[in-house]
């Protein structure tokens, strides 16, 4: 039984790699073909004369990133279950900034938290203003991929958790939230994966994050393939382990209802 489990494994590695190889074929006879239509001259030397404004941009994105997803992680918690809340001070609230940040252009958010609010409140440093910007921004959006997730968890069972002597905070801690964790994970992961390719829209406001950097160079030598690509590239190395930590925690919280 051993051997036969262990050539049916055998058999779905093979089979995998096969699959990958072949998507991987195709996608570059695709860039290949287009690539060969266009009458461009390459200049790969101009990336290693900007190499340190890419680095530098490149370090700014990953932690303006990092610090916006913890940011938005909390809003999102704090306004998805405050927009079911019984004070309706807090409720009303939730309501409103939800539907402002999901109702209305990133771009005019920049715009205005910059150079409205952030001057009138005093912050002059680009970093925070652009850490709150995109916490908030996001914020938004996985407070309503919460609050679809917890009311997707049927009524009966918040009612059997508090017949069986539960409190509230126990209801979600054990009940709801474990349940909720498995649903919105897809959708938690585009979000955080769209908060970091939205933080491209810093540079309108002078943050010299990994975009910015592209630009300079595209601007200086009118490289703009040899500007555009890695900026691709780069983005694509900073959403894939998400997508990746996303499928495991999917396996990892998964159970039968």
């Amino acid at each position: 039984m051993n051997i036969l489990y262990e050539k049916e494994g055998d058999n779905n590695r093979t089979a995998h790699i096969c699959s990958w190889a072949l998507v991987a074929l195709i996608l570059a006879a695709v860039f290949w073909y287009g690539f060969s239509q266009l009458s461009y001259h390459f200049a790969w030397g101009t990336i290693y004369d900007y190499r340190m404004n890419f680095l530098k941009g490149y370090g700014m994105t990953l932690l303006i990133s990092l610090f916006a997803l913890v940011f938005s992680l909390f809003l999102g918690i704090l306004f998805g279950l405050g927009q079911n809340s019984r004070i309706l001070p807090l409720r009303y609230l939730s309501i409103f900034y939800v539907e402002l940040v999901r109702g209305t252009p990133l771009l005019v958010q920049i715009l205005l938290f910059f150079y409205v609010i952030a001057n009138a409140a005093g912050i002059n440093n680009r970093f925070v203003v652009g850490v709150l910007i995109m916490a908030l921004f996001s914020g938004a959006y996985i407070a309503e991929i919460i609050r679809g997730g917890v009311q997707s968890v049927a009524e009966s069972q918040r009612e059997t958790a508090l017949s069986l002597g539960f409190t509230p905070y126990q209801s979600y801690r054990y009940i709801i939230f474990p349940q909720v964790m498995t649903r919105i994970l897809p959708a938690l992961a585009g979000q955080l994966a769209s908060l970091i390719k939205d933080s491209s829209l810093l540079s309108v406001i002078a943050i010299k994050e990994f975009t910015m950097a592209a630009r300079e160079m595209n601007s200086n030598t009118f490289s703009t393939m040899e500007a555009y690509i890695p900026l691709a590239i780069g983005y694509l190395l900073l959403t894939l382990p998400i997508s990746r930590l996303t499928r495991i925690l999917e396996r990892k919280f998964s159970y039968e209802t």
